[in-house]
C-alpha cells in the first residue's frame, strides 16, 4: 500500500513537468500532420523505402472527410497488399479484418483440430482421442505432432512481415529513390490520374524543403505565401503566433536534404499533386526572449523523415507545399 501511494505521489509531482514541457519538434509544421492532398487527403500514402510504415493521418485539414464507406483505397498494389496498420485503419474509420477472415484455410484447419480434441475430451478419451480413434495409437499421436508443427510453421510465415530495403546508409544521399508515377501502383481515387515526374520536379522539391524551413525560421509570412498553399500558411502563422505568445522563437538552420522517395503523384481536375518522403537534417533550436535555449541544440543536428505533398496548377505555375505528414 505504501509503495502504491509513493508511486501515485511521484506521478502527480511529475505531471506539471509534462504539462509544461517545451515542444520537441518546433520546425516548420511542429511535428504535426496537416494540410490537404486533394482527394487523397484522408487516404494512406503508399509506403516507400524511407517510410516502410504507414504515415500518421491528417490531424488538421480543410478538406472534408468522406464517410467511412467511401474511403476505401483499392488497387494500391504492393502498398495495399502489405496491409495498413491498425492505427491507420482506425483513423480512416475502417476496422482491420479479423484473422479468420484473412486466413480462412488456417482458421478452418485449427478449428477442426481443436474441435476434434474437444470431442475426445467430452467423450472421456482425452484431447487427442479425436484423431487416433483408440486414444493410444502411436501413429495417431505422430499425426497430431505433424499437424501442430505445420500450423506453427505456417503462422511464422504468415506473421513474418516483408521488409523494405534500408537506404539510410547509402552513399547516394542527394537523389530521389522513386522515379515512377507511383512507387506502389496506380491510384484508384475518383478523377485521379497518375502522372510522371521529371528530375526538375525533384529538384524543385528539394529547394522548397530548404526555402520553407528558412522562411519559417525568419518568420517571413510573405515568403511562406509564395511557397505554400493558403491553408498551410495559416497553420504556420498560428504556430509562429503561439511561439511568440510564450516568449519563444524557433530557429532552424543548416537544413540539408539527404534523400527522397516518391510515394505517389497524380492529377485531378486542374491540379497536379506529388507526395514524397523526405529525409533531411537540420539544427532545430528554440530560445526564449533572452536567447537562452529552452529546447533543441545549437550544435547537434537532428535527422527528420516526413511526407511532404506538393501541388501546382496543371500546365502552369510552380510547385508549392500543400501538406506535411509525419512518418510512422
Amino acid at each position: 500500500m505504501r509503495l502504491r501511494f509513493f508511486s501515485l505521489f511521484m506521478a502527480l509531482m511529475c505531471l506539471p513537468l509534462v504539462a509544461f514541457a517545451p515542444q520537441a519538434d518546433a520546425r516548420a509544421g511542429s511535428g504535426r500532420s496537416m494540410g490537404s492532398r486533394g482527394s487523397h487527403t484522408w487516404s494512406d500514402a503508399p509506403r516507400t523505402s524511407l517510410t516502410p510504415n504507414w504515415s500518421r493521418p491528417m490531424e488538421r485539414s480543410v478538406t472534408p472527410q468522406a464517410p467511412p464507406s467511401s474511403m476505401g483505397r483499392g488497387g494500391m498494389g504492393m502498398g495495399a497488399g502489405m496491409g495498413a496498420s491498425s492505427f491507420g485503419n482506425r483513423a480512416m474509420g475502417q476496422a482491420r479484418p479479423p484473422f479468420t477472415a484473412r486466413h480462412p484455410f488456417l482458421s478452418g484447419l485449427a478449428g477442426g483440430f481443436i474441435g476434434a480434441g474437444l470431442f475426445g475430451m467430452l467423450s472421456g478419451h482425452g484431447f487427442f482421442s479425436g484423431f487416433s480413434g483408440g486414444g493410444g495409437s502411436f501413429f495417431g499421436f505422430l499425426f497430431q505432432v505433424l499437424i501442430i508443427a505445420g500450423i506453427i510453421s505456417l503462422l511464422i510465415r504468415l506473421w513474418k512481415k516483408p521488409s523494405l530495403p534500408n537506404t539510410a546508409g547509402q552513399s547516394d544521399n542527394s537523389s530521389f529513390g522513386g522515379t515512377s508515377t507511383n512507387a506502389f501502383g496506380p491510384s484508384s481515387q475518383p478523377n485521379s490520374t497518375p502522372v510522371s515526374l521529371s528530375q526538375e520536379d525533384y529538384t524543385a522539391f528539394q529547394n522548397l524543403l530548404v526555402n520553407v524551413q528558412e522562411a519559417w525560421s525568419n518568420q517571413d509570412i510573405a515568403a511562406l505565401q509564395r511557397l505554400a498553399t493558403p491553408e498551410m500558411v495559416s497553420y504556420f502563422n498560428e504556430q509562429l503566433s503561439n511561439l511568440t505568445s510564450r516568449g519563444a522563437r524557433n530557429v532552424v538552420s543548416q537544413v540539408q536534404f539527404l534523400r527522397g522517395d516518391l510515394s505517389e503523384s497524380w492529377r485531378e481536375n486542374d491540379m497536379t499533386y506529388a507526395t514524397v518522403a523526405l529525409r533531411y537534417s537540420l539544427i532545430d533550436v528554440t530560445t526564449d526572449s533572452m536567447g537562452n535555449v529552452i529546447d533543441g541544440s545549437r550544435t547537434e543536428p537532428q535527422t527528420v523523415t516526413e511526407l511532404w505533398t506538393f501541388a501546382r496548377a496543371e500546365g502552369r505555375g510552380n510547385w508549392i507545399l500543400s501538406a506535411i505528414q509525419q512518418a510512422g
